[in-house]
């Protein structure tokens, strides 16, 4: 008998005819010997809908000045949730219980609407376990050292399940979503792209960080960091699908590199719209003043990305960075009224019509001139490239929001990933 965590999304929580689904597909697993953690987000749309009504009341600077009062009000969506699968559980003849995060309870630091899981306990779960009943846990919530509830941020829920399945030393964790699994990029911008039987971790890690909407990457972090099993799979299919060919379907995201792994120089484009770049004009060139901008950025939990310094001239440099677009308009008022004018640089300018296009692939490492042929492909396009950022097995590129799809496209045919494997 094996411990198996479910996470369902929203998408396949969105009604109740869903929630029904899910039961009986939660119901099969758990007749069949395993035992069974379910973690599920908040219906679909129901996080928005519930800050949508926060912003008509108070519209500015939310996340500052509200941020317990909006955790507070976000985890009540995957609350109901959660409580209406076990309602679900019980009707079809199954034993369940629905667990908040603080009852469980998962401790997290006190960054609200940012929440970093600190600890889990998982005694009482156990026990549920133990006992013979299906246990629900709330996702993308906790609870800090002051009793207070804490949200870990969009897709937090992803990284619930995985560090549940960490906690409590799961046999795999399974990941359902509205895609049947990780593609070579997203369908909807290349309907060419494959779904990838295997990927690596570091390849995971690399295209949820860069773009990839399929994981949250502190998800991704978490399940490399404590090696939990994971797999990505379609809650969409028939429930009663048969549970060994259920269990093998979708994407597994694989540890190690071995001969059964998809064998390709670059194995995804992944790319992000929400990106917006800063950049700050006429800096002294002296010690110290990426920290002085890049610090007090950080100090406001404002997280950068891609980075780049211009050569001095004339004792001045341009520093350029990239942020979440939806912080943007917050690091750009905080490096006019509190950073310019101590740095004495001459200003700061912003585009928030920017994106960012990566290759990915772990055979990156073993191949030469990868990072050359992706900057002759834009070139042929005619895309110029604003920023780049490389590590060993990816290269991205800020580029002109206008021409991310043919990026895309072109850089999916160039490196043959509409190809099938051999």
């Amino acid at each position: 008998m094996a411990l198996i965590v479910h996470k369902y999304g929203g998408t396949s929580m969105g009604s109740t005819d869903r929630i029904r689904n899910v039961a009986k597909r939660v119901a099969k697993w758990a007749r069949a010997g395993h035992q069974m953690v379910v973690v599920p987000s908040a219906m679909s749309g129901e996080t928005n809908r519930l800050l949508g009504l926060a912003k008509e009341l108070a519209p500015s600077k939310q996340g500052e000045a509200y941020g317990r009062e909006l955790d507070m009000l976000a985890a009540t969506g995957e609350q109901a949730s959660s409580a209406l699968l076990a309602i679900a559980l019980q009707a079809e003849g199954m034993e369940s219980v629905s667990y908040a995060g603080w009852q469980v309870p998962i401790r997290t630091n006190s960054a609200y609407t940012k929440a970093r899981i600190e600890s889990i306990d998982d005694v009482r779960v156990r026990a549920d376990l133990d006992s013979g009943k299906v246990v629900i846990v709330t996702g993308f919530q906790g609870v800090d050292d002051e009793g207070h509830i804490t949200t870990l941020g969009r897709g937090g829920s992803d990284t619930s399940a995985v560090a549940v399945a960490a906690a409590m030393k799961a046999h795999e964790c399974l990941i359902y979503t509205d895609v049947d699994g990780v593609y070579t990029t997203d369908p909807r911008v290349v309907p060419e792209a494959r779904r990838l039987q295997t990927v690596s971790f570091e390849e995971m890690l690399e295209m949820a960080s860069m773009g990839s909407k399929v994981l949250q990457i502190r998800s991704v972090e978490f399940a490399g960091k404590y090696k939990v099993p994971l797999r990505v799979l379609s809650s969409f299919t028939p429930w009663d699908i048969d549970i060994n060919e259920e269990a093998a379907s979708g994407t597994l995201i694989t540890f190690e590199e071995d001969e059964h792994m998809e064998q390709a120089i670059v194995s995804g484009i992944a790319f992000n719209r929400d990106e917006a770049k800063i950049s700050v004009m006429g800096v002294p060139d002296k010690p110290g003043i990426a920290y002085q901008i890049l610090g007090a950025v950080a100090d406001a939990n404002v997280e950068v990305d891609v980075i780049i310094q211009n050569v001095s001239k004339d004792g001045k440099t341009d520093f350029s960075f990239t942020v979440n677009r939806g912080e943007y308009a917050k690091a750009m008022d905080l490096l006019n009224d509190k950073v310019l004018p101590s740095l004495g640089a001459k200003e700061v300018v912003g585009d928030t019509k920017i994106c960012k296009v990566s290759i990915v692939g772990i055979g990156m490492r073993s191949h030469v001139g990868v990072a050359a042929r992706m900057f002759r492909v834009l070139s042929e396009e005619g895309i110029n490239i604003q920023m780049i950022s490389t590590s060993e097995i990816k290269t991205s590129v800020v580029i002109d929001e206008k021409y991310m799809e043919l990026a895309v496209r072109a850089l999916h045919k160039a490196f043959d990933l509409d190809q099938p494997t051999a």
